[in-house]
Formats: structure tokens, C-alpha cells, sequence
């Protein structure tokens, strides 16, 4: 179906969305794109869950777009004897190798590289930043602390180490084992975890072999220093504020925002803005009005793609938190200051051929009113230099392979459609036309921008653009 607005949308699947009619509901309501969260679930479970996402874009002739989220390593605390332990300010406790349950005076912390990286007055982040210790002393095996600020820590709670960079590989085991099977269940994108560094990145595109797309997590604030290294090697990044928004101030947050999704945007590559987006209606049927007010920011800076997370994958109200979020994206969009902001902030041009054929795409298709810009591409990069530019009508990719028409679905403004193979020129305007026209995206007396690289087939060869009237 075509959507309403430009920005995608991110549904996160889980025991509240695992049905084949929850999933239908879902895309009915606006998910353009799926993620499977590789922390919960089992290889049975996910693999189902696909196997629905694959016949509704049968059944509805509509591809969609599918990540599997590797969870990355995890920081915890070990237990406590009674579950949870009291905490003051200016209480003093112990982190040690010991696996025996802790107390108030001291608990399991079973990472050693943790406290080899750490150093005295170094700061540990508790159970998302509710719980701030100060590093008195350290030893081989263990760290003395001072309660800083925090009530209560219980069992497991995770834990952050600002600005500090830990000698832990982004892929464990689990995920090297998860990352396989994901890409065997055929999914469309892999979003890495805990990137600190682009050897890390690196890393990942080697296991995946091109079989995927890659999408890095900013959650780690030494990532930000290795932002434009690492977004030229990954194929898209993700802004995971949860994690990121615990070590680094939270009035730094915003400003992080917008750097980092026109970074990438301006190398036309997807950005999605994440976490905590409607969370409280993960309870509530209705936003607040400052998630509102959030998820319109994040499209106002001119992402790709938002996301919901615990919203549709456990929460009590998951269609609503995707109606809301599509009806705040569509009104955003329709605000004449969005407008004003996308023209404001094009990337600049390069020499190449294909970027020049692109950005002439945009200004042509404005000047004569095309309903919408129409790419060829194998790959897919022909359309990613169209969306980059943000145009105010919507980009009809037409490919032949069907995994580049499910990544593009994570692009702004890309309704993305598989067809057979077409040998020239003159085929693919009278493709383009009869696409368009199946999509509801061009009537008879309508106009389109059609763009393509000639030989047909060859990437990265766009050198084409045609004015076609629609008859």
C-alpha cells in the first residue's frame, strides 16, 4: 500500500506481535519495516515470525523490510542473597570476580576487562544510570566503590562505564551464532551492537559477506569520535538513545541527534532515530505529548526511519503506537516548515555522473510537478542518491532483485517494487509508467522523473533521466 508520508517505520516483534494477524495489523497500521531482537526468542520463534512477514508481502504484492538485532555483550552485576540490596549515598561496596551472591558489602561484577579497563575515580552507571558509583580503589580482581546516588540495586542490573572504551569484542559468541542464522532465515538487515570502534564494524562485514546489509547501533559514546569512519563502512546506522542517552548527558542528546542523522543522511545512507520514542504507551493508549513532540523532532532533522521498540513487542496497545506515530510523521511532514528545513539542507553535489543525474532528478521533477521520481537499480544505490536529497514527492524504485526492494524499505520516501528484468531504455519507461500506475502513484495526465544507468543491469551506472507522460 502506499503510505502517507515519506519517513518509515520501525516495529520491534515480540510476545505482544507474534502472531501472522498481529504482524498483518501492524503493516496495515504502518510498519514498513520489522526488527527481531535477538536478546529474546528463540532461532524457532524468529524464523516463524519471518516466515509471516514473507507471505503477507506475497499476499499484499509489498515488500517488507526485516532486521535481526544481535543483542552484543552485556554488562551485568551478578545476585544478591535476598534479590536486591539497599543502597546511601556514601555507602561503600565491593565489585569482585567472586561469584557468590553479594550483599550490602560487596557483589559480583564477572568482568575482568571491566576492571582491569577501569581507573580510581572512574564512574559506573547502574541499572540505566538509576544507580552512579565513583571507583575509590582497584585491585587485579576487584574495584572499591562509593554510592554516589541510587536507593536500591537488585539482581542483574546492567551497567555503563562512560567514556571509558572496553577491551570487548561488539560480536560474542551468541551473536556470531545469532548472526548466521539470521541471515540463513533470510533477513534483510543486521543491526550491531555496541560499536565502540570501526575495526568493529569491520568485523561484522566480513561475517556477513555482503549476504546482508549492515546497520551499526550508536550506543557507546566513543562511536561518536569514529562517526564518519564507521558510517562509510556500514550500510546504515541506528541512534539507539537508551543506551547512549545513559552515558553522555542528557542535554547533549538532541544535539547528537541532528549531527549524527545528517552525517548520514548526507552520505546517503538510512538513519533511524530509536528508543523510548511513545514509551509510555507501552501502557497508556494515548502519548504524551512530549513523545509527540519527540517523534515529530526526529523527522523534522530528516531521518529515514523511527522505531518502536517494547511499544509493539510487548506493550498492551501496539497498534495504536503505530497509527499515532504514522499520523504524527504524515502531519510533520505536511507542516510547511518541514519543507523549508529538507530544501535548506541538501548534501552537497559531487562530480560524479550518477550524483549530478540525481540531483537533476529532483529539480526537474519539481519544476514540471511529477507525482514522483522513479529509479532503476540493482543494488539499490541509484535510489539511496535520490533519497538522500529528502524530495517532497515520493521515489518509485523498481529493481529485479527482491532483498534490495526489502532494504529500501528502511529509506525515505522509497516504495520499492520488484520487476523483471528489462533490457533498455524504452522498457523501462513503459515499466515505470505501469508501475506507477499500479501503485496509485501516477494517473492518466500525471508526469514522471525516471532515472537509470545504461547498460541496464551494471551498478553504479546511472546516466539517465527522462521526463515520461503518463497515459
Amino acid at each position: 500500500m502506499k503510505r502517507n508520508r515519506q519517513t518509515k517505520i520501525v516495529g520491534t516483534l515480540g510476545p505482544a506481535s507474534s502472531t501472522k494477524d498481529m504482524i498483518r495489523k501492524l503493516f496495515d497500521a504502518g510498519v514498513d519495516v520489522f526488527r527481531l531482537n535477538f536478546s529474546h526468542g528463540s532461532h524457532e520463534d524468529h524464523a516463524e515470525r519471518i516466515r509471516f512477514i514473507r507471505e503477507i508481502a506475497a499476499e499484499t504484492g509489498k515488500p517488507i523490510g526485516v532486521i535481526g538485532d544481535l543483542q552484543g555483550p552485556k554488562l551485568r552485576v551478578g545476585k544478591f542473597k535476598g534479590g536486591k540490596i539497599d543502597l546511601s549515598t556514601g555507602m561503600k561496596l565491593r565489585f569482585d570476580l567472586d561469584t557468590a551472591e553479594g550483599d550490602e558489602k560487596r557483589v559480583n561484577l564477572p568482568h575482568p576487562e571491566v576492571i582491569h579497563a577501569l581507573n580510581v575515580d572512574d564512574h559506573i552507571l547502574l541499572d540505566d544510570g538509576k544507580v552512579r558509583v565513583r571507583v575509590l580503589n582497584k585491585g587485579k580482581d576487584f574495584l572499591e566503590v562509593e554510592i554516589e546516588t541510587g536507593a536500591k540495586l537488585s539482581n542483574n542490573k546492567g551497567f555503563n562505564v562512560p567514556g571509558v572504551i572496553l577491551p570487548i569484542e561488539a560480536l560474542t559468541e551468541k551473536d556470531k551464532i545469532d548472526l548466521e542464522a539470521a541471515i540463513g532465515m533470510g533477513v534483510d538487515w543486521i543491526a550491531q551492537s555496541f560499536v565502540q570502534k570501526p575495526d568493529d564494524v569491520i568485523l561484522a562485514k566480513n561475517l556477513i559477506e555482503g549476504r546482508a546489509k549492515l546497520m551499526i547501533k550508536l550506543e557507546k559514546p566513543s562511536a561518536l569520535d569514529y562517526l564518519h569512519e564507521m558510517i562509510a563502512i556500514a550500510d546504515g546506522v541506528m541512534l539507539a538513545r537508551g543506551d547512549l542517552g545513559v552515558e553522555i548527558p542528557p542535554e547533549n542528546v538532541p544535539s547528537v541527534q541532528k549531527r549524527v542523522v545528517k552525517a548520514v543522511r548526507y552520505a546517503g545512507k538510512p538513519v533511524v532515530v530509536a528508543t523510548q520514542m511513545l514509551e509510555s504507551m507501552i501502557e497508556n493508549a494515548r502519548p504524551t505529548r512530549a513523545e509527540a513532540s519527540d517523534v515529530a523532532t526526529a523527522v523534522y532533522d530528516g531521518t529515514d526511519a523511527v522505531m518502536l521498540s517494547a511499544e509493539t513487542a510487548a506493550g498492551e496497545y501496539p497498534i495504536e503506537a503505530v497509527t499515532i506515530m504514522d499520523r504524527i510523521c504524515h502531519v510533520t511532514e505536511h507542516d510547511p516548515l518541514y519543507r523549508l528545513i529538507m530544501e535548506a539542507n541538501h548534501p552537497e553535489s559531487s562530480d560524479d555522473v550518477g550524483d549530478a543525474i540525481t540531483v537533476a532528478a529532483d529539480q526537474v521533477a519539481k519544476t514540471v510537478h511529477a507525482t514522483c521520481i522513479t529509479t532503476f537499480t540493482s543494488s539499490g544505490s541509484t535510489t539511496l542518491r535520490a533519497a538522500r536529497h529528502r524530495p517532497s514527492m515520493p521515489i518509485l524504485c523498481l529493481t529485479t532483485s527482491e532483498q534490495v526492494a526489502n532494504q529500501l524499505c528502511m529509506s525515505y520516501g522509497v516504495h520499492a517494487a520488484h520487476v523483471e528484468y528489462v533490457k533498455d531504455f524504452k522498457e523501462a519507461v513503459a515499466a515505470g509508467i505501469k508501475c506507477a500506475k499500479e501503485q496509485k502513484m501516477a494517473k492518466p495526465g500525471d508526469r514522471l522523473v525516471i532515472t537509470a544507468g545504461v547498460p541496464f543491469g551494471m551498478p553504479g551506472t546511472t546516466n539517465n533521466l527522462r521526463v515520461a507522460d503518463v497515459e
